[in-house]
C-alpha cells in the first residue's frame, strides 16, 4: 500500500490539475467521467488523466488516499476539488474556471 501510496503523491504533486477517472477523455467508461472531462475540457486542455479501470492498484487504494470514494476525482494544485457533481457545481458557479486559471498561470 505504501508503494501505491508514494505513487499517487507523485502523480498528484506532478501534475498540477489530474483527473482519475473510468476511461479516457476521448472515450470516457461512465456518465460522471464523461460530465467532467466535457466541464474541465471547457477550462482547460492542459490537464493529466489517469484511467483506474487500467490501474487497478491506483483504483483500489486511491479512495483510502484521498478519503473519497468514488471516481472521477479532480486534484489541482494537489488538493482534492472532488468528484463529478463538485466539479459541476464550481463550474457553475465560474469558481472552477477561475481556479484553473490561476493554476495555469503558475
Amino acid at each position: 500500500m505504501n508503494i501505491i501510496f508514494e505513487k499517487i503523491k507523485k502523480q498528484i504533486n506532478s501534475n498540477p490539475i489530474i483527473l482519475y477517472m473510468k476511461g479516457s477523455p476521448e472515450f470516457p467508461a461512465c456518465g460522471f467521467s464523461h460530465k467532467a472531462i466535457k466541464i474541465i475540457s471547457k477550462c482547460t486542455k492542459n490537464f493529466t488523466y489517469v484511467d483506474v479501470l487500467n490501474n487497478p492498484d491506483i483504483r483500489k487504494f486511491l479512495p483510502k488516499f484521498s478519503d473519497w470514494p468514488t471516481f472521477p476525482q479532480l486534484w489541482i494544485n494537489g488538493e482534492l476539488v472532488g468528484g463529478c457533481d463538485i466539479i459541476i457545481e464550481m463550474y457553475n458557479c465560474n469558481e472552477l474556471q477561475k481556479l484553473i486559471k490561476n493554476t495555469i498561470k503558475k
